[in-house]
């Protein structure tokens, strides 16, 4: 089994297009047609179903595109380690982060990062943590900060960074602001929720600690981005229950201490894959983060 086999695959899967995978690979579609022809008869099955408008993967397509993505992912792994040994660092990282998330400077990291390695490409992408887990998992990523999700595993390891408790936010006209006592579950139950997607860390923890009260709630008032939940309770459309450092983005809002049921609270992670596999521009930024250089 050839790597060029692999890209070629992985490339038709993530565009779904065999002309426009041919277009960024910078090769014929004949010859990126006949790559993967090749990888199939080699394994065996077919991996594509193609139509006249796209293509979609097979059963045993779903199957080898994790294995290949993490074969790539070593490849370059160990491209980029030989290249730090010969005391230049270069390749790409590929970061992933929640929006706002605890502790850790994002954007004055990647520039003292940039400052010692510009050699190294930066790739940044947003997402919630869940996705992000699955992306480091998968070798798409080397490494994202997140809320911890799951239990580490064989494709997935996590460093504790920060934790903090969860506050209740509100308009300074709600009813909760001028009580000023501190909350629990049960006195939020009627309450109009604005909240993020369901797969983002603040979302996850305040979930857990309803669920703990054993007190449901709805979120009729459903967003993907910081502000937009900020502005939304600037007009007093509903109260959140947030990390605490997201009182400090709009000082005209007021923040509430919420005892929650079990002591869960907001804690950040940096996820990566196993210490073997870890990229050495992982390893870098890492280093950075731990050193206070961000």
């Amino acid at each position: 089994m050839e790597l060029r086999h692999l890209q070629h695959f992985v490339a038709v899967a993530e565009d779904q297009h065999f002309t426009r995978a041919a277009e960024r690979l910078l090769v014929s579609q004949s010859g990126l047609s006949a790559s993967i022809r090749a990888l199939e008869r080699e394994l065996r099955a077919p991996l594509f179903v193609r139509t006249t408008r796209r293509v979609t993967l097979t059963e045993a397509g779903r199957a080898l595109l994790g294995e290949a993505e993490r074969i790539l992912a070593q490849v370059r792994s160990a491209h980029e380690a030989v290249a730090a040994v010969q005391g230049v660092l270069r390749g790409t990282l590929s970061l992933g982060a929640e929006q706002c998330i605890a502790g850790v400077p994002v954007a004055g990291l990647l520039a003292a990062f940039r400052r010692l390695h510009p050699d190294v490409e930066i790739r940044l992408r947003q997402a919630g943590s869940g996705e992000l887990a699955e992306e480091v998992a998968a070798g798409r990523l080397d490494l994202a900060f997140a809320y911890r999700t799951q239990a580490d595993t064989e494709q997935l390891r996590s460093v504790p960074l920060s934790g903090e408790p969860m506050t209740v936010l509100c308009h300074p006209d709600h009813r909760l602001a001028a009580d000023g006592a501190l909350l629990t579950p049960h006195d939020l139950a009627d309450e109009v929720f604005v909240d993020f997607h369901p797969d983002w860390g603040p979302r996850r923890v305040t979930d857990a600690v309803f669920a703990a009260a054993g007190v449901r709630r709805t979120v009729p008032l459903e967003v993907n981005d910081v502000h937009g939940l900020l502005d939304l309770i600037d007009e007093n459309l509903g109260i959140a229950v947030v990390p605490r450092h997201f009182r400090h983005k709009r000082a005209a809002l007021t923040s509430l201490p919420l005892k929650d049921a079990d002591g869960t609270e907001y804690e950040t992670i940096a996820l990566l894959p196993p210490a073997q596999a870890t990229s050495p521009a992982a390893r870098a930024l890492m280093g950075l983060l731990e050193t206070g250089s961000g």
